[in-house]
């Protein structure tokens, strides 16, 4: 057994900054930090306290007021802090002042967001993938936190005539970037062939923001043994399984969650797997309804699959952990027909909004698994009448 006393005194000490103006509620603001918590917890580090300041825009020196600063500073000190995340993304002349206040490591919350994913990349497109993010996120930091970097290239010739470092490093890192996309593109090649392979069965993809319990109803569904846990990220790479109910076949595929302030580069850099989203007849966009903030995880990844151009694509929209929201909204002494009525709200409140495409479920407690699964067996069904209206081997 893991002593957890030990684990967390091993763990990164860390603070966390956020900032409350006028695009961003006090509330937000503390919703933003319990995330930015849980990914720090994800990427091995402890979050022993939170800073938070009213501004109307970000400083452009150093994201929060000097006073700030000095505040954090001083808290620095007395606890031997080895890490300051900021919850928004900082430029690179912003890291350098700060850490020259500090005198402590900064990063924010897409340096850390690409922190957690090198350390989940196990495929080789997943690590080129994060590799080529990292990169393009560097790049135009390079000249405002300038930190003397490898020398790739090596040897005699890597530095041209009159060239300063950073511009030397500038070369280096475009000189990177222009070769791991080549090497994805090659990849990307052996991915759409492989795709192509699969033949004429109709394609599911499960969707959502990231922990609300993808890879788990992915194992329900398929009855296969996907890595799932209760961490950011626990998904980079697409898994996919053929599932057949009923006799009627089909692919199921489970894909990287989304999450709010997702660096973009991050995006463009996982286009590849991203992809399958993209191609995928049917989507499965899956909720955490136990979430406080579940309304705006679920418009969050809705803007996603706008900007995938997918959004237009049938979509069922299943809300698990219904378990778990029981437990956050029902009292001990609340009545069995009270109960279930607050349930009859939620559900016929979301079938109103999706247009009667939405499942109530606990994938843990495997709830209502009989009723989604008929559920998608329709939509698969009236997919393949539609797409092979005079085949019969798929028994719709």
């Amino acid at each position: 057994m893991i002593d957890k006393k030990n684990s967390i005194q091993k763990a990164e000490r860390a603070v966390l900054v956020g900032l409350i103006h006028k695009t961003q509620t006090e509330e937000q603001s503390k919703e933003y930090l319990d995330e930015l918590a849980f990914l720090a917890e994800t990427a091995g580090a402890v979050a022993l306290k939170r800073f938070s300041q009213k501004l109307e825009h970000p400083d452009s020196k150093t994201f929060v007021g000097k006073g700030k600063l000095e505040e954090i500073k001083t808290y620095i000190q007395l606890k031997d802090i080895q890490v300051v995340i900021f919850d928004d993304e900082l430029s690179g002349s912003q890291i350098s002042n700060i850490e020259k206040i500090l005198d402590t490591k900064t990063i924010d919350r897409s340096d850390l967001i690409l922190d957690i994913f090198a350390s989940r990349a196990k495929t080789a497109q997943a690590k080129l993938q994060v590799e080529l993010a990292q990169y393009q996120y560097l790049l135009p930091r390079l000249r405002g936190m300038w930190k003397h970097l490898e020398r790739l290239g090596g040897g005699i010739g890597t530095r041209g005539p009159g060239e300063t470092e950073i511009e030397t490093d500038r070369r280096i890192v475009k000189d990177k970037i222009s070769l791991l996309r080549k090497r994805l593109k090659e990849i990307d090649k052996q991915a759409f062939t492989q795709r192509k392979d699969r033949g004429e069965f109709i394609r599911v993809a499960l969707v959502g923001y990231t922990n609300v319990g993808k890879s788990t109803l992915m194992n329900v569904l398929s009855k296969s043994d996907v890595f799932a846990e209760n961490k950011l990220f626990a998904t980079l790479d697409t898994t996919t399984r053929k599932v057949v109910f009923e006799a009627t076949p089909f692919l199921l595929s489970d894909t990287v969650g989304f999450i709010r302030k997702l660096p973009h580069h991050l995006v463009e850099s996982f286009k590849s797997t991203l992809d399958e989203v993209r191609e995928a007849d049917i989507l499965l966009h899956v909720v955490d309804v136990s979430h406080p903030g579940y309304e705006e995880q679920y418009g969050v990844v809705n803007k996603t699959l706008q900007e995938l151009s997918a959004f237009e694509k049938p979509i069922l929209v299943i809300f698990n952990k219904i378990d778990q929201y029981e437990k956050n909204v029902f009292d001990p002494w609340l009545e069995e027909g009270v109960k279930q009525e607050i349930m009859s709200e939620l559900r016929e409140r979301w079938e109103r909004e999706t247009n009667g495409n939405a499942v109530l479920i606990s994938a843990t407690e495997k709830r209502n698994i009989d009723t989604l699964r008929q559920t998608i067996l329709e939509k698969v069904r009236e997919m393949y009448r539609a797409r092979y209206p005079y085949k019969t081997e798929y028994n719709y």
